[in-house]
């Protein structure tokens, strides 16, 4: 009797510590697919608006590979379409973490940031 009295309580305890782990704020990151169903593609530029995201959220970048490229930028780099030192992804299938605060995006092909394949996403 004793046991399964323990056996309880532990199992109580247990329960009390994973509620209270969610109660206190516990979030879990989320993926977004760029474009959604379109994908990385020209005037995705308002593809943020009306979304949250949070720092830890992935973006997924899907589109043809040799086709398209995704850079990660400064706001300089966004604003001037320009890819400086950013990090260059290629792979048709890009999943980027996001950081705290704005992160910038363009597809640095000749014209394509130009045509509005660009994106700031501002993580909270």
């Amino acid at each position: 009797m004793a046991q399964a009295q323990q056996a309880r309580s532990a199992l109580v305890i247990l329960a009390l510590a994973v509620v209270g782990h969610y109660l206190l704020g516990h979030t879990e990151a989320t993926d977004f697919v760029v474009g959604d169903a379109g994908g990385w593609k020209f005037n995705v530029i308002d593809w943020p608006n009306g979304k949250s995201f949070k720092a830890g959220d992935d973006l997924v970048f899907n589109y043809a590979a040799g086709a398209h490229n995704v850079v990660a930028v400064n706001e300089v780099g966004y604003d001037q379409c320009f890819p400086f030192d950013g990090k260059v992804y290629t792979s048709g299938k890009d999943r980027i973490t996001l950081v705290k605060g704005d992160n910038y995006f363009i597809c640095a092909f000749p014209g394509h940031c130009e045509a509005n394949m660009k994106i700031k996403v501002t993580a909270a």
